[in-house]
């Protein structure tokens, strides 16, 4: 299969992911915690763990610190997607999503110092475009006061992404995709442990499950099913391709998360929580615009 249909796969599946983590946060974590929800997501990580010690067997044979490196990545993306289910409390799915793109520009970065990938005058003018799309998106559509702390939780969520993303790519090359991607989910599955040792969140997850089981579980079953098979087609195209282009691929999110936004709001408005103003939407085609040329310049 190409890398580039593996590396899509990412942007499309994770399009639907946004407006269905969107929904969650909405329907049942407006005003609590919603690191708890990343606990179903540390379940995902560890029903995947016993087949693929199945399948593909010799997941020890990283040794013990390349092991803890990896889990430790697994780690990070899980408080990455803590940093962005933060900023969904508060903003729609295609205002946070366009602020992913930061990723590309942080990946160059460790591209270069860890991977030894140089940068060209085309890149970083496209990272350029990207940050600026992603900053039109990030104003407030009365005033053009800049969200600074939606910016913030973006920015620390991508930085953390592009960091998992390096430590992934490094070991799925020398040591091969599986047993990376095994100790990653069990990084992930540690973490929802953790999350589960404190009493607060467990209360809370308990009074979930009681009150909500059936929905909660079907919805978010289903969503992270999606999840999965997004990063699944993503992390094996960085095994096939640089990492700064998948990461460029990824940067197309905020246009599928935009295009499934609007096709909620006319179909099923109930779901969708998009705005269809004519100013609103044309401050995000602005910044879409911005962000597809610049992915077009970075990975041309």
């Amino acid at each position: 299969m190409s890398w580039l249909l593996l590396a899509f796969s990412g942007p499309v599946l994770w399009g639907v992911s946004f407006h269905l983590d969107k929904y969650l946060v909405e329907r049942y974590f407006k005003t609590t915690e919603v690191a708890v929800l990343l606990v179903f997501t540390a379940w995902i990580g560890l029903l995947m763990l016993p087949f693929i010690l199945y399948f593909a067997p010799g997941v020890l044979s990283l040794g013990a610190r390349p092991i803890a490196i990896v889990a430790l990545s697994g780690a990070l993306l899980m408080t990455a997607m803590l940093f962005y289910l933060r900023a969904l409390q508060t903003e729609e799915a295609a205002i946070v999503a366009p602020l992913f793109q930061a990723s590309p520009i942080f990946a160059y970065g460790l591209g270069y110092l860890v991977l030894g990938e140089v940068l060209t005058a085309r890149q970083l003018l496209g990272g350029g475009a990207i940050i600026l799309g992603a900053l039109i998106l990030s104003y407030r559509g009365h005033g053009g006061t800049l969200k600074a702390r939606l910016v913030v939780l973006m920015l620390c969520c991508t930085l953390i992404l592009a960091v998992a993303s390096v430590i992934f790519k490094l070991f799925a090359i020398r040591d091969a995709f599986w047993p990376t991607t095994f100790w990653t989910y069990a990084g992930e599955a540690l973490f929802g442990f953790a999350i589960l040792a404190k009493p607060a969140y467990r209360r809370q997850f308990g009074a979930l499950l009681r009150t909500n089981r059936g929905a909660l579980i079907a919805v978010n079953g289903a969503n992270e099913l999606i999840n999965l098979g997004g990063g699944l087609g993503t992390r094996y195209a960085l095994t096939l391709a640089p990492l700064s282009l998948v990461q460029a691929i990824g940067s197309t999110t905020s246009l599928f998360v935009f295009l499934f936004g609007v096709l909620l709001a006319l179909f099923l408005p109930k779901l969708g929580r998009m705005t269809l103003s004519p100013g609103n939407l044309l401050r995000q085609g602005l910044g879409a615009v911005l962000i597809t040329a610049g992915v077009t310049l970075v990975s041309g």
